[in-house]
């Protein structure tokens, strides 16, 4: 085993209903003002957008809203967010949604408190600075509800590239399995393929003596063996989700890859597939 650090303090608050609770939080945190980064019509259709911004009005806490996040998430959206957040002296910032505004969420916390080009943290400048970041989870997929990474493509030339710092992990976040009952079985798969990817991109590794990490991700690929098939054929199992919701951060946010070397690699081509040819992720790794 090799040495390491290991980080991650997100507070995660777990269960049925427990969005009804992100105003709280947010005040718990230390926001008074927050950006609302979201994507379209899903939050919107299903009430959650309602009732997180309900949450915020609870504590008297101002927002300002910023939707149209797509898959794959774009530049043009990030510098409008950081243009918003310093205009409106904004100091939180609240994704409600899956990994892609997720990671524009990070992206914009990270842009609003550094003076050059936050697509400078995209070429390999380390994150050492942002806005504090949370999390309203709605599918269980790209780990960056629990994870310091972020990734984004920059419209001019198509290039898909990440970021990464410790000051991107959430402060908290909300997971509801339930919330993710209503995703098309494709969706569902392809997030199951991500998870089970951030596990194999860690478990190939010629670093040897490393057993515990060695069977934690044994653990979470079985799970997602498991729990994929029942889920597929009951969207509305609610423990099923719940056990790869939870798999899910584990995957990504390093407690099963700390001690080894990784390799990234086949994320890498996604990534450029993505770019290209605006695949959903999970589709591009398998």
């Amino acid at each position: 085993m090799e040495n390491f650090t290991f980080y991650s303090p997100t507070y995660f608050a777990f269960g049925k209903g427990s969005e009804a609770d992100t105003g709280k939080y947010v005040k718990r945190f230390g926001g008074s003002k927050v950006l609302i980064h979201f994507g379209g019509g899903s939050v919107v259709k299903s009430g959650l957008l309602d009732r997180v911004k309900k949450s915020l009005k609870d504590e008297s806490i101002p927002f300002v809203e910023l939707g149209g996040v797509r898959p794959n998430p774009r530049s043009g959206l990030v510098y409008e967010g950081i243009e918003l957040c310093r205009k409106e002296n904004v100091d939180f910032i609240l994704a409600v949604g899956g990994g892609s505004v997720i990671d524009s969420s990070k992206a914009i916390a990270a842009g609003v408190v550094y003076t050059g080009d936050f697509w400078d943290f995209y070429q390999g400048k380390t994150v050492e600075k942002a806005l504090p970041v949370a999390t309203v989870l709605t599918i269980a997929a790209a780990g960056s509800e629990g994870s310091p990474d972020s990734v984004i493509t920059k419209e001019e030339g198509m290039f898909k590239r990440g970021a990464s710092g410790e000051a991107l992990r959430p402060k908290f976040t909300i997971m509801n399995p339930a919330l993710t009952q209503t995703l098309p079985a494709y969706q569902t798969a392809c997030g199951i393929t991500d998870i089970m990817a951030h596990l194999y991109e860690r478990y190939l590794t010629n670093t040897t003596e490393v057993e515990v990490t060695d069977r934690v991700i044994e653990a979470l690929l079985l799970t997602m063996v498991h729990e994929g098939p029942r889920v597929i054929a009951d969207p509305d199992n609610y423990q099923a989700r719940a056990n790869i919701m939870w798999a899910g951060m584990l995957a990504h946010n390093n407690c099963c890859g700390v001690g080894r070397t990784q390799d990234w690699t086949s994320h890498g081509i996604e990534h450029e597939l993505s770019a290209l040819y605006d695949c959903a992720h999970g589709a591009g790794l398998a």
